[in-house]
C-alpha cells in the first residue's frame, strides 16, 4: 500500500500548495517540503542513498539549497506505536509522526551521536519501507490546534528531546568535505538542546491530502 501510494505522490513532485490553501491545515499522507526558517526559508530538509562517512555510516540528511530536488520530499505518517492515521486528516499540533523519505524509503532519524560538523546530535535516514524504530518518532510543536501550512513549526526528537535544527553557519565545504564532496554547501540537519530559530521549520510546498 505505501509503494502504491509514494508512487502516485511522485508523479505529482512539484505540486505547490495554492496561496488560498495556506491557511490549511497539514494533513496525514501528504508529502511535504520543509523548509529552515533561520538560514532564509532557502534550504529544504533532504536525503539521498548515501551514508555518512563517520558517527553511525546511516543514510545521510542535510538541508540542501535546490527547493525543486524530489529528495526533499518526504511523507507524513503515523509514529511507529500510534494508530494508523487517516489520510487527509489534520495533524493536530502535539501529534507524534514520522517523516519518511520518498525516494529511498528510510526514516527520519536520530540518536545520541555526535553529528559531524558542530558535534550536537546526528540526524539521519533510517529503517526499511517506512518501518523502523522509536528513534523516527517526533513530535509536533505548534501553537495553535492543528500544524497549519502557514506557521513555523519544530519537531522534537520523543527518544532524545532534542530539536531538528540546522544553521546558515554550519555548512559543508571543500575544507571541511573534502574535494568532489557529494553534499557541498548542504546546511548540516542535527539535534539541538536548546529552543531557538534553529529550530524553526516551515511547510514550503508538498502535495497535501484532503478527505
Amino acid at each position: 500500500m505505501m509503494n502504491k501510494c509514494c508512487s502516485l505522490l511522485l508523479l505529482l513532485l512539484v505540486v505547490v500548495a495554492k496561496a488560498d490553501d495556506d491557511k490549511k491545515a497539514v494533513t496525514c499522507g501528504s508529502a511535504i517540503k520543509l523548509t529552515h526558517v533561520e538560514s532564509g526559508n532557502n534550504h529544504y530538509l533532504s536525503s539521498e542513498n548515501k551514508n555518512l562517512g563517520s558517527g553511525s555510516g546511516q543514510q545521510i540528511v542535510t538541508w540542501i539549497p535546490q527547493k525543486s530536488q524530489s529528495s526533499a520530499l518526504w511523507w507524513l505518517q503515523a509514529g511507529n506505536d500510534d494508530p494508523i492515521c487517516v489520510p487527509g486528516e489534520p495533524i493536530e499540533c502535539g501529534s507524534t509522526i514520522r517523516l519518511t523519505h520518498l525516494e529511498t524509503k528510510r526514516n527520519l532519524h536520530s540518536h545520541g551521536v555526535p553529528s559531524p560538523l558542530s558535534r550536537q546530535q546526528e540526524v539521519s535516514g533510517f529503517g526499511e519501507d517506512g518501518k523502523g524504530d522509536t528513534g523516527d518518532d517526533w513530535v509536533v510543536e505548534c501553537k495553535t490546534k492543528h500544524w497549519m501550512r502557514d506557521t513555523n513549526v519544530r519537531f522534537l526528537h520523543t527518544d532524545t528531546k532534542r530539536y531538528l535544527s540546522g544553521s546558515a553557519n554550519v555548512k559543508f565545504t571543500q575544507q571541511n568535505c573534502g574535494h568532489g564532496c557529494p553534499i557541498l554547501n548542504h546546511l548540516e540537519a542535527f539535534g539541538r538542546k536548546q529552543i531557538d530559530d534553529y529550530s524553526l521549520l516551515k511547510v514550503e510546498m508538498g502535495v497535501m491530502l484532503s478527505k
